[in-house]
């Protein structure tokens, strides 16, 4: 089975409920990640799982800005 890395599926689990912070409780995205998803190339979808990862793990942000990652345009 080939697996295709261009490919990042959404981590949508459809239950979109929103915290204080206007993150996801469902996928640990937070609102302006959930809204630039479709506009992301692969590598940007990875790195915003990795920060959905870190917040549902309790682990704190590294600092830099994701959004340094998103298509400009």
């Amino acid at each position: 089975m080939t697996i295709d890395e261009s490919t990042v599926p959404s981590p949508c689990v459809r239950q979109c409920t929103l915290n204080d912070d206007d993150v996801c409780l469902g996928c640990f995205r937070s609102l302006d990640e959930i809204k630039d998803w479709s506009g992301l190339d692969a590598p940007a979808r990875r790195a915003v799982l990795a920060e959905a990862g870190r917040r549902r793990a309790g682990i704190p942000a590294p600092r830099w800005n994701w959004t340094a990652l998103r298509p400009r345009g």
